[in-house]
């Protein structure tokens, strides 16, 4: 039985947490689409690092096949010049936006993948797992696959399409090489039954099981009819199919081949996210290829469900020309890495409307949160001069704050660093934001300070406290989600010099009582989440 990611160890026993997201095609510029994916992937390694854990996350390009060529082709410029334009003016900065804190960012034409990729197809030549063929049938440009039967839909005229991108399918015939992927329909199915968590979600792992219970056919893993490709290294008329170009990725910019010490580190990934519509490759052919290398398969495939617009759109019509820029503009970053993993549950489906991420930018970010850490802030600075009181009256109301944090970082810590369920791990968070602003309207201490014996003064100073220290848990488990409010709230309770950074905070420490130090100044700085001016209807 082929090992797991979770399983394998490096060399000197420490696994990297190794996140990859999926290689994106440069034919256009990013949208909301690979914007999800990066920001969830993103927060999930963040999620490791404020767990103390050793993480490495990829992200990159994928910039071959017929489809990079034709639309190289349509701006009049190389299939190389488009990549490096599309890589360097719209990806890489999109990912700087939005504080993606990627490891690395690997370019499928770049030397260090090129090479190891022609080395890993020529040890598979050479064991006899790939041989020499002819094919012929429906290919999608646009997914870069030949298409089965069951893939397609029909036209009112008849036209067969691709079920994908509802575009006419073409016809191929060319010679080819073909990977014996039929093969290897047995030993996936005996790994998908003894690692149920491969595939997520169920619904995921439900159709890629009966997807190869069906039976595999042989795959093709060069093409012949053009040229913007990897060479395949023993008859260089053929360039490497892009598909097995593109897994490779996630071997490659770990030391494949290269880097034995990074390699056995790192590799295999723990988690791949990837779009449902590639699903596939990642659960089949990816899985088939490195049982053939024998190396150990990924962990998990976390398949995102696709992002749709409803209700009020903006001035585009679809979702492909929605810019992210277009919302960070007005919501901010950190509200829209917020939005999208608060909104939508991981691995289904979801709406994004202008309004929805309105409404809950207003009642949960501006009011709920927001409006907690200004008033907190504010009443410190009012009745203690800004020096944070002692806790000293603690009481039954005080015990359910801090069993209600211990819950939400129990809670947080399961649903986004083990089940991927950023939405659950979100509003267990968010709960505890409610929860305090529920404890500080019942306590009342703006009726509290007017109480001037030192009973009163106490139990106002304990309240404030209690407010305070919670606040300082949220900045910690909200850090991986929206670091620069999280770190702007970290300021303003004073934290910075007396607990060090935010960032190295762990999660599941932030539950543990106390940490605020009394006599830490807390300031009132910018409103986390400014009144929104809704812009104008076109």
């Amino acid at each position: 039985m082929a090992a797991t990611g979770s399983e394998k160890q490096g060399a000197n026993g420490v696994k990297s947490f190794y996140v990859s997201t999926p290689i994106y095609y440069v034919n256009d510029a990013p949208h909301l689409g690979h914007a999800y994916t990066t920001v969830a992937g993103d927060v999930l390694t963040r999620w490791h690092r404020q767990r103390g854990e050793k993480v490495w996350y990829l992200t990159g390009t994928d910039e071959h096949g017929q489809k990079i060529m034709r639309t190289a082709e349509a701006n009049d410029v190389t299939p190389q010049a488009w990549c490096d334009k599309l890589v360097e003016e719209a990806w890489k900065p999109l990912w700087e936006h939005l504080n993606i804190a990627n490891d690395d960012f690997i370019r499928t034409t770049q030397k260090r993948h090129t090479d190891r990729v022609q080395e890993f197809v020529q040890d598979l030549y050479d064991k006899d797992e790939i041989y020499k063929g002819g094919y012929e049938g429906p290919y999608c440009v646009g997914c870069e696959e030949y298409k089965l039967p069951g893939d397609l839909i029909e036209a009112e005229d008849g036209t067969k399409l691709c079920a994908v991108h509802k575009k006419p399918v073409e016809i191929l015939k060319e010679e080819n090489y073909f990977f014996k992927l039929s093969e290897y329909g047995p030993k996936l199915l005996e790994f998908y039954e003894a690692n149920p968590g491969f595939i997520q979600p169920e619904s995921a792992r439900n159709e890629v099981v009966n997807f190869v219970k069906q039976g595999l056919e042989d795959l093709s893993i060069s093409r012949s009819t053009f040229d913007w490709g990897v060479p395949v290294p023993w008859d260089e008329k053929h360039v490497i199919y892009v598909w097995i170009d593109a897994l490779l990725n996630y071997a490659t910019a770990v030391g494949y081949n290269e880097n034995p010490a990074k390699f056995d580190e790192t590799f295999p990934a723990n988690v791949h996210l990837i779009g449902k519509d590639i699903l596939r490759f990642h659960a089949v052919i990816w899985p088939a290829m490195l049982m053939a290398q024998g190396l150990p398969v990924p962990g998990r495939v976390a398949a995102n469900g696709w992002l749709m617009v409803g209700g009020e759109k903006m001035s585009k019509s679809n979702l492909t020309g929605i810019k992210p820029q277009d919302l960070t503009s007005h919501f901010g970053v950190d509200a829209y890495r917020w939005y999208f993993l608060r909104a939508i549950a991981f691995g289904q489906d979801g709406s994004f409307s202008w309004e929805d991420f309105s409404a809950r930018y207003t009642s949960e970010l501006a009011n709920d949160y927001g409006n907690l850490a200004s008033r907190v802030a504010a009443m410190v600075g009012k009745y203690f001069d800004g020096a944070l009181p002692a806790s000293t009256a603690d009481g039954d109301a005080e015990k359910a704050i801090h069993e209600g944090l211990a819950k939400a970082v129990a809670t947080a810590d399961a649903k986004i660093g083990e089940e991927l369920d950023f939405q659950g791990g979100i509003l267990a968070i968010f709960d505890f934001v409610k929860q305090v602003n529920g404890y500080i309207t019942e306590q009342e201490p703006w009726k509290v300070a007017k109480d001037d014996s030192p009973e009163g003064k106490a139990r106002l100073a304990t309240i404030l406290y209690t407010a305070a220290e919670s606040l300082r848990a949220v900045a910690v488990l909200l850090n991986p989600i929206m670091p620069e409010t999280s770190q702007a709230l970290w300021e303003s309770l004073g934290a910075e010099a007396s607990l060090g950074t935010l960032a190295s905070q762990p999660v599941q420490s932030s539950a543990t009582w106390g940490q605020l130090p009394a006599g830490a100044t807390v300031t009132k700085g910018a409103v986390l989440f400014p009144r929104l001016e809704e812009p104008k209807k076109d």
